[in-house]
């Protein structure tokens, strides 16, 4: 019997910025339904590959593949219909200011889903719903919310459309540990709930421990060690013990 297709996958990709390679022959999957964490230094490439991965940047050399598919070959409907099966939490929220928080939420579905407001509203409501925001936010802008409410509004626009995958950048940076803890917790059950495949980069060990099926160590452009997420504590690896244990 062969292997199943993993639902995302980094293939002999190289990038290089300035003549330096970023990604040097990167090779990493995922399967359907997993949930992946990929910790690592600053500056050693783990932003350039979800940019890879949503088509915000094209690789020197290898391919990016979604069901076996290679992203960077695809054009016009069919690369538009792999991607709309994607939904993306950004570092810091980046949501948008002059919006509401119910048309944040909304802005894929009327922007490029051509969803009418009043059911793109409703859909949000259920997706604030989802991460425990009431419909008392729904007409306040994002000025007005805390910094873990902000990344709650991000994490509803994330899940709005029951996307297949489901990217994650630094997903607690910045917040409480009480706040940070929430939010893995919503991480989780919204992979979960949905059933689907998830990509994570993060600084935060703790976070990675809880949100992970499997964690990958980038290091110097390739991954260096994968494992279990309980394996991260009882690896040998140089790298991932000078990581885990001196933070760097």
């Amino acid at each position: 019997m062969s292997a199943p297709i993993p639902r995302l996958e980094w293939k002999a990709v190289t990038k290089r910025f300035g003549g330096e390679p970023v990604l040097d022959g990167l090779n990493l999957s995922v399967e359907a339904g997993r949930s992946l964490v990929i910790i690592g230094g600053s500056g050693q490439g783990k932003s350039v590959m979800l940019k890879l991965a949503l088509g915000l940047l094209r690789p020197d050399a290898g391919t990016v593949l979604l069901d076996g598919k290679p992203l960077p070959g695809l054009a016009g409907r069919a690369q538009r219909r792999l991607y709309d099966r994607a939904g993306v939490l950004f570092q810091g929220a980046a949501l948008f200011d002059s919006l509401t928080v119910w048309e944040n939420v909304a802005f894929r579905l009327t922007n490029a889903d051509g969803v009418s407001p009043a059911k793109a509203r409703i859909r949000a409501l259920a997706a604030l719903e989802q991460v425990r925001l009431t419909d008392a936010v729904a007409n306040l802008y994002p000025a007005e919310l805390s910094g873990g409410m902000q990344k709650r509004v991000a994490l509803a626009r994330a899940i709005v459309a029951d996307p297949d995958v489901l990217f994650f950048d630094e997903p607690t940076t910045g917040l409480d540990p009480v706040t940070a803890s929430a939010i893995n917790a919503l991480i989780v059950d919204q992979v979960k709930r949905l059933g689907c495949t998830a990509v994570s980069i993060t600084h935060d060990l703790a976070s990675a421990r809880v949100i992970a099926d499997d964690i990958a160590m980038l290091h110097a452009g390739a991954i260096v060690w994968r494992g279990r997420s309980e394996e991260l504590a009882t690896t040998d690896n140089r790298q991932v013990r000078r990581f885990v244990d001196g933070g760097a």
